[in-house]
C-alpha cells in the first residue's frame, strides 16, 4: 500500500465535487515496489469505475422509478381511488433504500483491494 499525490486530470477541474483545484493524495496498491519520491503511473480499472458510477448515479434514479411503478401497480390491483400519494411514496420509498444500498456499497468499495488504483510502473 502507498499513498500517491496525483494531479487532476481535466475532467476533475469541470465536475466540482472535490474540494480545491490542488493535487489529490491517494491510497493505492504498490505491487511495484516503488519508493517515496518516485514518479509513477497509477491505474484506475475502467469496469470498477463504470460500476461504481452506475449504483451512484443510475441506480437511486431507477429505484426511484421503480418504487413509483410498484406502487402503481398496487394501487390498481386494490382499486385506489387517488393512487398518486401512493406513488409518491413508493418512489421516496425505493429511492431511500437504494440510497441505504450506495452507502454500503461505498463502505465496501472503501476496503475492498479489487476497487484500489494500482501502481503500474515506476517512470522515474
Amino acid at each position: 500500500m502507498a499513498k500517491v499525490k496525483a494531479s487532476r486530470h481535466s475532467d476533475c477541474e469541470n465536475c466540482g465535487t472535490c474540494a480545491g483545484n490542488e493535487a489529490i493524495v491517494a491510497e493505492v496498491l504498490n505491487p511495484v515496489g516503488a519508493q517515496r519520491g518516485q514518479r509513477v503511473v497509477i491505474e484506475i480499472k475502467e469496469a470498477n469505475m463504470l460500476r461504481a458510477a452506475f449504483v451512484v448515479y443510475m441506480l437511486p434514479l431507477i429505484a426511484a422509478v421503480g418504487g413509483a411503478f410498484v406502487a402503481t401497480y398496487f394501487t390498481d390491483l386494490h382499486q385506489v381511488a387517488n393512487p398518486l400519494w401512493y406513488q409518491i411514496g413508493g418512489g421516496f420509498a425505493a429511492f431511500g433504500l437504494s440510497i441505504m444500498y450506495v452507502r454500503y456499497y461505498d463502505r465496501n468499495a472503501k476496503t475492498d483491494d479489487k476497487m484500489k488504483p494500482v501502481i503500474i510502473r515506476i517512470l522515474s
